[in-house]
């Protein structure tokens, strides 16, 4: 039987020093250089899920509940929930972890048609002022919250988890991954921005969790 291997649109020109298969992903754990930061990471590989419906506050997951207002994000129990509209939120899986969807039809898994990247280091709100014109350090908005709209002039859902260790995590269609990650680095030439690996966000988020 033929097992189908799932990759990522993004690739990096640094080499990779560790990575593993999982669930059919070749998933880069650690790069060449990674250096001290700022880090982009690719996590397309984590399952990300869309959640409809006309009563969005009746639905949970894990017993937690969707934010109730839009630009509302709840990080915990190795998810993040944003909540995107009336009717929509999604719900992305942090923590490696790949959990069985739940059997309603409110959910639905768009792992492999997105993209999800990682910004992280104190550089983030500097290099994210190249790339777009949404408001990151807005003291009225309490972390993580999300916000909607161009980034690198491409349509994305971008989160800002934290303000102390900050980290801008965004999504977008698939199609455009590889341009979006040159754009980034290109960005952030100016800072040192490496490539890095997902031990890195594993150890970050594992830090933010805390």
């Amino acid at each position: 039987m033929k097992v189908y291997q799932r990759c990522s649109p993004v690739s990096f020109s640094t080499r990779p020093l560790k990575t593993e298969i999982r669930d059919n992903w070749r998933v880069v754990l650690e790069y060449e250089n990674e250096g001290s930061g700022p880090y982009l990471i690719d996590l397309s590989h984590l399952p990300k899920w869309d959640v409809q419906g006309k009563n969005l506050s009746e639905i949970t997951f894990q017993e937690r509940a969707i934010p109730e207002n839009p630009g509302q994000s709840e990080l915990g129990d190795g998810f993040l929930i944003n909540r995107m509209n009336r009717t929509q939120a999604s719900l992305w899986h942090l923590n490696g972890e790949n959990p069985e969807i739940p059997n309603i039809p409110a959910f639905t898994d768009v792992t492999e048609s997105g993209v999800l990247l990682a910004l992280i280091g104190r550089e983030v709100f500097s290099i994210a002022e190249k790339l777009t014109s949404l408001d990151f350090s807005d003291p009225e908005k309490e972390a993580p919250f999300l916000l909607q709209g161009p980034f690198s002039h491409i349509p994305c859902q971008v989160v800002l988890s934290d303000r102390e260790t900050p980290a801008l995590l965004w999504t977008c269609s698939r199609g455009y991954g590889r341009d979006m990650a040159e754009s980034v680095l290109a960005a952030g030439e100016e800072w040192g921005i490496r490539p890095a690996g997902e031990n890195v966000f594993t150890g970050w988020f594992q830090k933010l969790s805390d």
